[in-house]
């Protein structure tokens, strides 16, 4: 099977996308504790998305243009218009502070809703379409290994904060085997200290019974710190 590059960060950003949206339909725009701690989640989401494309901008899809231009050409325009969606979520946030009335509050509430789905909704099909035909065309031109420098020089250009984010909702998103193949590998390729804070993370995202499955299958039973 060969290696994924979108596997891991599209289900975390997926889990995202769906954790926020079921939070914000949950949401009363006239309670502002509840309408300030959806609008820090829709923030969050907007900066992961945005950085997460800006990755791809800069180093993934080059390595297909190489080979596929006018095919990255297309996607380039799709980021433009996530860019757009993106920054119409922020401006519809930034409003809600300066409101008073609960009419209001409850329009531009009504407005976040549809604005959220239809970035929700194109970003879903949007990373579909990556996992389809950039992907199949990477497996194409560039062996595992290339790949996995491409993902590297991802990873080595984040800080530990943003890192730190995007693990936190790759393990929320993925499966209990799916973890632990991944920190398998970090277990292997990274230094200690980096195995411990992502071992530490999956403490504190997953429920207890899935943290235990975790464990034992890195550990088979035996004590991992």
């Amino acid at each position: 099977m060969r290696y994924n590059s979108f596997y891991r960060i599209h289900k975390g950003l997926r889990a995202m996308l769906y954790e926020t949206a079921s939070q914000l339909q949950r949401t009363d725009f006239e309670n502002e504790q509840e309408a300030n701690s959806i609008l820090e989640s829709i923030a969050a989401v907007v900066d992961l998305f945005d950085s997460h494309a800006h990755h791809e901008d800069t180093l993934i899809f080059p390595a297909v243009a190489a080979h596929e231009p006018s095919i990255v050409d297309a996607f380039e325009k799709e980021h433009e218009q996530d860019h757009e969606l993106c920054t119409k979520l922020r401006n519809l946030s930034n409003v809600y502070p300066s409101l008073t009335s609960d009419a209001e509050k409850i329009q531009i509430g009504s407005a976040i809703r549809k604005s959220f789905v239809e970035f929700l909704t194109f970003n879903l099909v949007h990373m579909a379409k990556e996992e389809d035909i950039i992907n199949n065309l990477l497996w194409k031109y560039y062996t595992d290994d290339e790949i996995l420098v491409i993902e590297q020089k991802i990873v080595g250009g984040q800080s530990p904060e943003a890192i730190a984010i995007a693990a936190k909702w790759m393990i929320r998103g993925l499966s209990n085997q799916e973890i632990v193949r991944w920190f398998r590998v970090i277990q292997k390729n990274a230094p200690e200290h980096i195995f411990n804070n992502f071992f530490s993370l999956a403490e504190k995202e997953l429920p207890s019974h899935r943290f235990r499955e975790v464990i034992d299958g890195l550990t088979e039973g035996q004590m991992v710190l």
